[in-house]
């Protein structure tokens, strides 16, 4: 048993898969799925609120086929551009800084995941600001005789500063699944004279589809829901509607939320159809393989991860450090003024990030190991929550609890807060837990019953190991967003309670852009802290 459970188990070639266990003869109501129903509904709740209030408003229709239908062309357009982009991006980044011999490997795991903690509006404030005359991108490409771009506005720029934001939603998931993959594939491939892209192609691509798509699902879920950015660059995408209208024609704003909640169903299930009933993969070891050689491959590898890394983080910290430095070479900010912010973010983003996984964990595994339609049904609700605005969470929840006298006790309380940010980000904690669930082999779950009778000893000893990276990915991403998520947090903080992005937004509302730019310095570098302690360290602990 400890040598079981003291280094991970490699599978053997011939191992033989476990046969789905059928459901024939037992009743659909199990106590996983009902608890999955009762999670499900929670995270429900804001949706239905949203569909039951547009029924009562009662938009008119030819005022919702006026207004709707152009900002709904271009919002799929954005987020169908954006999610392939990142598709791309999100995978070829984990696979050369997992599993190739890549220099700064380390180091690249971890700034390559950072831009996701950059408010899409900050983000798309400093490639604005760079390129306005003065600005860093403006002088760089004057230095190399090129022009800047006279209008940075539309869906170009929109997709670029998207994609540039985004990408980490797929990148995180597939390194987390990429820990877990059986390297012998891949070994075997290479021995019968695969070249390591095709290799890449032929034999890890298609493990890491699951991953790959749960994340390309979050960008499209985030790019639909997206606000700030697409405002700042003049791209009038569904979001606007929803805002523009919210108290002068509540009615056309709640049917905007309803068709983005019905284009969201369709998006899910259209995923969940392409990705296919996976269980559990019998392929899967956490046996330590020697890296790809790159060879010559590692100077244009280097390369790409430098440009995203320059696109993603550093121009914008750039812009952000020039305002930054102004406001302290003339005493107008303090760093001092943003250590209680600084708690107060890494206290709700981590205290998110934990529970939101706990909550999805039964979903998780009631839908990889026992598929049902009851588990698709839960695991649904979770998922449509993020393409609803935090704004319009907010306001369902707020509604809810001032006008129930059991709930308006909760209202503008730590624990209402916490609530909405896992309600909200709940999908990215699913997309990451499923793969964990995925890591830990069917056979090696059964044999372990045989060794380990004790089901929470065995989940403790056996699953929690190999299902760790997953984990922390799922529990990284929820973190980060929270870091980053301003509506929900002005709308159910409690009065006094402050964190880095409020204090970003009212300080670029008031335009102290110094104050912007030192908040946001000082977010990214607490963002860079707390994901190499809590997400990248396990997965290399578990991949060493």
């Amino acid at each position: 048993m400890h040598d079981l459970v003291s280094s991970p188990p490699i599978i053997s070639e011939q191992s033989t898969s476990v046969a789905p266990v059928s459901n024939r003869g037992r009743s659909a109501f199990t106590p996983m799925r009902l608890l999955g129903l009762a999670i499900g509904a929670v995270f429900a709740g804001p949706a239905v609120f949203v569909v039951w209030r547009t029924l009562r408003l009662g938009a008119s229709l030819t005022e919702v086929l006026g207004e709707i239908p152009a900002p709904l062309w271009r919002t799929v357009q954005l987020a169908v551009l954006v999610s392939a982009t990142t598709a791309i991006l999100g995978t070829g980044l984990a696979w050369v800084t997992m599993r190739t011999d890549l220099p700064l490997r380390r180091a690249w795991r971890v700034v390559l995941v950072l831009p996701l903690v950059l408010p899409s509006f900050v983000g798309a404030a400093a490639f604005i600001a760079g390129l306005s005359p003065g600005g860093i991108i403006h002088d760089a490409l004057g230095l190399v005789g090129l022009s800047p771009p006279r209008r940075f506005r539309g869906l170009g720029a929109s997709w670029l500063v998207l994609s540039a934001f985004t990408y980490p939603y797929v990148m995180l998931p597939v390194m987390a699944r990429i820990v877990s993959l059986r390297s012998s594939l891949e070994e075997s491939g290479r021995l019968l004279g695969l070249s390591a892209t095709r290799a890449f192609a032929r034999i890890t691509l298609p493990q890491l589809k699951p991953a790959i798509l749960g994340g390309s699902l979050l960008v499209f879920l985030y790019t639909v829901s997206d606000f700030g950015a697409v405002q700042l660059l003049g791209y009038d995408t569904l979001t606007r509607v929803i805002y523009a209208t919210r108290q002068t024609n509540r009615a056309l704003s709640f049917a905007s939320a309803t068709v983005l909640l019905i284009l969201a169903l369709g998006i899910v299930a259209l995923e969940r159809s392409r990705r296919g009933r996976g269980g559990p993969d019998d392929r899967v070891a956490a046996s330590t393989a020697p890296p790809v050689n790159l060879g010559w491959r590692a100077i244009p590898a280097l390369a790409a991860c430098g440009f995203v890394a320059v696109i993603g983080l550093f121009v914008p910290l750039l812009s952000l450090g020039t305002w930054a430095r102004r406001g302290l070479a003339d005493g107008r900010v303090s760093l001092a003024d943003l250590i209680d912010p600084a708690i107060s973010t890494a206290t709700v983003a981590v205290t998110a990030a934990v529970l939101g996984v706990v909550v999805v964990l039964p979903i998780a595994i009631s839908s990889i190991r026992r598929p049902h339609r009851i588990s698709q049904v839960s695991s649904i609700s979770v998922v449509v929550g993020f393409a609803i605005p935090g704004l319009v969470i907010a306001l369902s929840l707020a509604v809810l609890t001032l006008n129930t006298p059991i709930f308006n006790r909760f209202y503008q309380t730590m624990g209402l807060l916490i609530v909405a940010y896992i309600i909200h980000f709940g999908s990215q904690a699913l997309a990451g837990t499923e793969t964990a669930v995925r890591a830990v082999p069917a056979g090696l779950r059964e044999s372990s019953k045989l060794l380990e009778p004790g089901r929470f000893r065995r989940a403790l000893r056996i699953d929690l190991p190999l299902m760790r990276p997953g984990l922390a990915a799922a529990g990284g991403l929820v973190m980060l967003s929270t870091i980053k998520e301003l509506p929900i947090t002005l709308l159910l903080s409690p009065i006094g309670f402050s964190t880095l992005s409020t204090n970003i937004w009212a300080s670029y509302e008031e335009g102290f852009y110094a104050a912007t730019g030192l908040a946001s310095l000082v977010l990214v570098a607490m963002s860079a802290i707390l994901t190499w302690i809590l997400v990248l360290r396990p997965s290399e602990a578990v991949s060493s």
